[in-house]
Order: C-alpha cells, then sequence, then structure tokens
C-alpha cells in the first residue's frame, strides 16, 4: 500500500514584519520576470514595509498565505482611486511565489480579499490586470465572479514589448442595487 501524505494546510493570515523578506522575494520574481506588476525594479524589503503600513494606516488589510510555515503568497486591497465618490471601490493585489503557482493560493487569498471588502461595507472590487496574457489572473478573477470591464491598449512597456492592462470588476455586497451606507468620512 503507498504511504500516505496528508495535504499541507494553507493558512491566510494577516502580515507581519517577520513575513517582509518572503513577500519582497515573491514581489521581485514578478517584476523581474514577468508583466504583472508594471514596476521595472524590485523594490527591497523597507520599501515593501513602507507600503504596508500605508495600506494598514488606511484601513486596509494585507494578508499572507502560509503553507508548512512558509509565505507562499500575499495579497491587499486600497483605495481604487482618491477622490472621494471612489470610496466604496477597492482595488485588489494579489501574488504567488512561483514555486506554488496552480495550487489555489490565489484563489484562497483573492476569497478571503472578497470576504474582507463585502464585510467593511465596499461596493465594487476592480482588478487592474498588467498584461492581457495573464492567463492565470484573468482566469483566476473571472472564476471568483469579475467580469470583463475594459482593456488599455499598449499603456506599459517592459521587456521589450508593449502591455495592455485588463479591468475587471466584481459587485459587492447590493454593489450598486441599493445607496451605501457611509460610516466614516471620505478616505
Amino acid at each position: 500500500m503507498p504511504a500516505v501524505h496528508p495535504s499541507p494546510v494553507l493558512r491566510i493570515r494577516a502580515a507581519e514584519s517577520a513575513d517582509f523578506e518572503a513577500i519582497r522575494a515573491i514581489y521581485a520574481h514578478a517584476v523581474e520576470t514577468g508583466c504583472a506588476s508594471f514596476e521595472t525594479t524590485a523594490p527591497d524589503r523597507s520599501e515593501m514595509e513602507r507600503r504596508h503600513a500605508a495600506i494598514l494606516a488606511a484601513g486596509f488589510p494585507w494578508l499572507v498565505a502560509e503553507r508548512d510555515g512558509a509565505v507562499v503568497g500575499y495579497g491587499y486591497f486600497g483605495s481604487y482611486r482618491t477622490r472621494p465618490a471612489y470610496r466604496f471601490t477597492v482595488e485588489n493585489s494579489v501574488y504567488v511565489a512561483p514555486e506554488a503557482k496552480g495550487g489555489g493560493i490565489g484563489r484562497a487569498l483573492l476569497a478571503a480579499l472578497l470576504e474582507r471588502a463585502t464585510a467593511d461595507g465596499f461596493r465594487q472590487m476592480i482588478a487592474v490586470i498588467g498584461d492581457a496574457g495573464n492567463a492565470a489572473s484573468i482566469g483566476l478573477h473571472a472564476a471568483l465572479g469579475f467580469e470583463h470591464a475594459g482593456v488599455l491598449r499598449s499603456v506599459g512597456w517592459k521587456h521589450g514589448r508593449w502591455l495592455d492592462s485588463i479591468l475587471m470588476q466584481r459587485a459587492l455586497g447590493d454593489g450598486d442595487a441599493t445607496p451605501p451606507v457611509d460610516p466614516a468620512p471620505p478616505r
């Protein structure tokens, strides 16, 4: 009889200071080898920690996916745009370690972000997907209810080619069926 190995447990939790070397490495790989991010130089750990602090200071979550004690992905959401009328709309970002792609980690992170954004009273979530060829991200978002909202053609130049951005959108809670309730002054 073959040995039975328990499947590794995936845990989604708030990011902590000790996670930021792994977060930096995951993002650096995406910046340096892919087109999901339109950054061309990977930020260092202190810059990633600064970004984390800014997200938390604005009242938004930054989550990590941990498997067998190792951070294998992260995600967060923040303001889609800064003008007050956008205050009920957020934009998500999800990154998965290259060795962990295809294992449901992105889905678990995005599902947790959707749940939190809905609980927080947001009404729309936007995904700005770098590179029209990013089938994994487009598929992930579509699988969790995002709809295609548009294409910004040739808005980025990276790795020697022009890149489109794909816009996808998902209603949260009542979406636009009812007026939102302002729990606090506009951000």
